[in-house]
């Protein structure tokens, strides 16, 4: 199928103009009333079709008595009621329904539900529809202005996620608006009876707005067919993957959650290594590696090695440079030659020249904070770094340091970065306690870095897993002689 066809096969999932939705109530409380709501305070533009056997309004919207009674056709179906009366349901709107997502329960996730689930599928193949779900939150697209949770933002982004649990999906969501994602859309599966991941990834990967792509799957269905989907991708797009049930008790709780086989974890090693897709094995991990797929730009010519450490607390940067170690990343004493470069600059007594640059609060004050310009302009002359970490201890500069001296560094390192473009990736650290007031400036740094097109992280460690990742992904393109 042609690239253009796959679009426009999801189009009417990913970016509706018709929305139905099943077990809306007369009183206002139900879920599919919450919905409505939602998608209504999320900008959604298009028909809303509250389906009820008698009420004839819901939420001031006319109601209709079936799927088949809607004025038009719909795109996106929207179903919350007793799992047993769904697959009539859907037998009864043959030719009218495209998607539906069913948030249902009580299918194949329990033994007993298991022949219902078949039998649901059966009618939506009968009805010409495809099934999302059952067991699913289903979609978050900023793009349709359609989505299932009240948080996150409506800015359309290039970061597309499929997730099998729709609660996982929700902290994806809500982790990474914290950290500065943006979505081209994130759906959730479910059981997978009729779309799964690999139906997902093959739509992200002919999206021309979806740059980077996540996946948090359980299940090994069609895992030939998902093999077959990254493989001839030649990760073209960097995928992200987060497995559930790698181990045996974690294929326990996967095969209770969503009714899936997990499989064994060799596969899914072997199956990252031989295409590409970077495993991960935490949810922080997962969208710390996103963030930095979103803001920095492969170097597949020159893989991501040698890393510079620059900031402030000596301690945070000897753990930090063991913790790079074991991620594969080389934090490198200078040679002779940078270290005269930076000697040259004559700064304070107790800042260290070699790698890391590690700078006193004191040194990093001067000329309100612009002095690491010239450090960094030093490093960037005479050094070949591949990554560039910032890090900087917030607690010593607030209430200590001028307001705007923050604000200068980060400025500063963007000037040398323009001057030296393509010389390294740069990321920035801003370490804080959970004093209030400290979040609340990290909170605030966060957000004009991102306006900026800079990945801030919480963490060394995490600018670590981020940047290891990135690595992987370099690596593997080099080796199957991408650009």
């Amino acid at each position: 199928m042609s690239t253009q066809a796959i679009i426009e096969r999801y189009a009417p999932l990913f970016m509706p103009k018709t929305v139905a939705v099943v077990g809306a109530s007369t009183k206002g409380a139900a879920l599919p009333n919450v919905f409505i709501r939602r998608i209504r305070e999320f900008g959604f533009e298009g028909a809303i079709y509250p389906i009820h056997p008698s009420a004839a309004e819901i939420d001031g919207l006319p109601a209709y008595r079936t799927l088949a009674d809607t004025p038009q056709p719909v795109d996106y179906a929207y179903i919350a009621i007793a799992a047993a009366q769904i697959p009539a349901m859907l037998a009864a709107a043959a030719g009218r329904v495209r998607y539906a997502q069913v948030i249902s329960s009580g299918f194949g996730e329990v033994e007993a539900g298991k022949d219902l689930q078949q039998q649901l599928v059966a009618a939506a193949r009968a009805g010409g529809m495809r099934l999302l779900g059952p067991n699913c939150l289903g979609i978050y697209t900023p793009r349709g202005k359609v989505t299932f949770t009240e948080i996150g933002p409506r800015e359309v982004g290039t970061v597309g996620v499929v997730s099998q649990s729709g609660g996982l999906g929700t902290d994806i969501i809500r982790r990474g608006m914290s950290r500065g994602l943006k979505f081209s859309g994130l759906i959730t599966v479910g059981n997978c009876a009729d779309l799964g991941p690999s139906d997902i990834l093959d739509f992200y990967f002919a999206d021309p707005q979806t740059r980077v792509i996540g996946l948090y799957i359980e299940t090994a269905q069609e895992g030939r067919r998902l093999f077959e989907i990254l493989r001839a991708a030649q990760a073209r797009k960097p995928v992200v993957m987060l497995k559930g049930g790698r181990t045996r008790q974690g294929l326990a709780a996967a095969v209770s959650h969503t009714g899936s086989l997990a499989g064994d974890d060799r596969a899914w090693v072997a199956l990252s290594r031989q295409t590409g897709c970077i495993l991960v094995d935490t949810l922080d991990e997962f969208v710390d590696a996103l963030l930095a797929f979103q803001t920095l730009a492969p170097r597949t010519q020159r893989p991501t090695q040698r890393v510079v450490l620059f900031g402030n607390g000596g301690g945070a940067s000897v753990l930090a440079t063991d913790y790079f170690a074991r991620l594969g990343l080389d934090v490198t004493p200078f040679s002779q030659t940078i270290v005269d470069a930076l000697a040259a600059l004559k700064l304070p007594p107790g800042t260290s020249i070699t790698n890391p640059v590690d700078c006193p609060v004191g040194t990093l004050q001067q000329e309100d904070g612009r002095v690491a310009e010239k450090i960094l302009d030093a490093i960037y002359a005479n050094a070949e770094p591949e990554a560039l970490v910032m890090h900087l201890n917030l607690a010593a500069f607030v209430g200590r340091s001028k307001p705007e001296v923050l604000d200068n560094l980060v400025q500063a390192a963007l000037r040398v970065q323009a001057h030296y473009p393509g010389k390294a990736h740069f990321v920035l650290v801003l370490r804080a306690d959970d004093e209030p007031e400290l979040v609340a400036r990290r909170r605030e740094f966060r957000a004009k870095a991102g306006a900026l097109g800079i990945a801030v992280y919480d963490e060394l460690s995490n600018a670590g897993h981020a940047l290891a990742a990135l690595q992987a992904h370099e690596r593997f393109v080099q080796s199957r002689g991408g650009t």
